[in-house]
């Protein structure tokens, strides 16, 4: 019975080594989501910051401000000049109301005195001196209002550099407000309320870990096999045998070969040179930036 036993295990054994030595996985690497270091785009001083590590925050939710309050004040400065410019404007229809009344006057009495010269009432000089007046007056007509329309123009021109001005200002304030860039998780902060923020400072770090994808590596020999959009099947190793299954995409594979990082084991270990490719996942919560993966195609 001893000797049966001991057969008995060894057949066990070996059957074990079998199983264990076939790889139940074509590939392994590291999760990973898209992580965005968010940088002050306004200096002054930090008002708050609410970007706790963990925090969710969905796209565009404000979660900070930076001092607003010299640029709100040289918004005013330049619309006070913008009204000043607008009132500076000359109305061309009023300011040329008396000359072409004059003028008006002038063919009226100009008609007259062409009547009076056919009734051989006046003589012809009489009429040419009305057809010199109105002469004039037509010119210091034209020269007013090319005058005024040059003035109006450049009065427009001032109005239009001035509002460029207040929607760079514009611009400028509403950079102070820090929004989110993606729907995500807060991982670090860098910053905190009170500091002197600057352009370019940075201020948080936040990750899309809802779709975190695979960073794996496979050989030539797999790469005739793995297309884009393949469905394939991942797994998270949580250590400890304890692993979970999910459904992934190939989104990219790498266009070049690079050598077999250090972590990574292929099923051909001769293999010196791999491709990387990235597969999409769904995270329900439990997958962490960093951890083991393996993938089955």
């Amino acid at each position: 019975m001893k000797t049966l036993n001991m057969i008995l295990m060894a057949v066990i054994a070996t059957l074990l080594s079998a199983c264990n030595s076939e790889k139940e996985y074509d590939a392994t690497g590291t999760f990973e989501a898209t992580e965005i270091i968010v940088s002050s785009e306004a200096s002054g001083k930090l008002f708050y910051l609410n970007a706790e590590e963990g925090t969710r925050l969905s796209q565009g939710t404000e979660i900070g401000l930076v001092d607003t309050v010299q640029l709100y004040l040289k918004k005013l400065q330049l619309q006070a000049s913008m009204k000043s410019v607008d009132k500076q404007r000359p109305d061309i229809r009023k300011q040329i109301a008396a000359l072409q009344e004059q003028i008006a006057t002038a063919k009226r009495e100009r008609a007259r005195v062409a009547n009076l010269l056919k009734a051989n009432a006046a003589n012809q000089k009489q009429l040419d001196d009305w057809d010199s007046q109105l002469t004039v007056l037509q010119r210091q007509l034209d020269a007013q209002v090319s005058s005024l329309q040059n003035s109006t123009a450049s009065l427009n021109e001032q109005s239009s550099s001035v509002a460029i001005q207040v929607a760079q200002v514009e611009d400028q304030l509403q950079k102070c407000h820090i929004l989110a860039p993606i729907n995500g998780t807060i991982l670090a902060k860098y910053a905190e309320p009170g500091e002197l923020a600057s352009v370019g400072k940075p201020l948080f770090k936040i990750a899309d870990i809802e779709n975190m994808y695979l960073r794996a590596y496979i050989t030539s020999s797999q790469l005739a096999t793995v297309k884009l959009n393949d469905p394939v099947k991942v797994f998270a190793d949580f250590g400890n045998g304890e692993k979970k299954e999910y459904n992934g995409t190939v989104t990219w594979i790498a266009d070049e070969a690079e050598f077999t990082p250090k972590t990574i084991l292929t099923d051909d270990e001769r293999a010196n040179q791999v491709y990387a490719v990235k597969i999409a996942v769904r995270n329900d919560g439990t997958i962490k930036i960093g951890m083991y993966g393996e993938v089955k195609f």
